[in-house]
């Protein structure tokens, strides 16, 4: 199957096309904003650009098209021109893999929302699983770096909550 439009007018359809503040990324941010996380949007000082950075929390969000990021689900390809768009989408996905590794690397984490995520069926349960990962994020900043071990015997009862501690002791 041939392309029915002239390269010009393939290339005037195609520069429509926005890469910021696309309708999954206004639902992220919507819900985001609602339940009162601040974030900057497109950062240019944080490696990849991510869509929403959340410094707070140390967290670069993506939120990801299924067909220009090669969603494996959900990602058809076109049969006209096909070469083109597999080599794009590989393009595509080998930046966003090194954007996510530099990422870790300089201490952020990195959360990935995918447009299909964000149908009406699923959106709450995906935000609330972004909202635990970013919770989970903050409380890794005040972690102490060495494990904590707790030892409990019986005969050594711990204390309840609001018992008082004998820290000296």
């Amino acid at each position: 199957m041939t392309d029915k439009m002239t390269p010009e007018q393939r290339h005037r359809c195609m520069s429509h096309i926005h890469s910021k503040g696309t309708k999954p990324e206004q639902k992220v941010r919507r819900w985001l904003w609602a339940h009162g996380y601040r974030y900057r949007l497109n950062v240019k000082s944080v490696p990849g650009k991510p869509d929403i950075v959340m410094r707070k929390y140390r967290t670069a969000i993506f939120v990801n098209g299924c067909f220009w990021h090669g969603h494996a689900s959900c990602c058809k390809i076109p049969q006209s021109n096909r070469e083109f768009w597999v080599k794009k989408i590989r393009r595509n996905q080998e930046r966003d893999r090194e954007n996510y590794r530099v990422l870790q690397e300089n201490g952020w984490q990195v959360i990935v929302v995918w447009e299909c995520q964000l149908t009406p069926k699923r959106l709450e349960r995906t935000m609330l699983e972004v909202e635990l990962m970013l919770n989970d994020n903050l409380l890794a900043l005040y972690r102490p770096h060495k494990p904590v071990t707790y030892n409990i015997e019986e005969e050594t009862p711990l204390p309840m909550a609001a018992e008082e501690m004998d820290w000296e002791g």
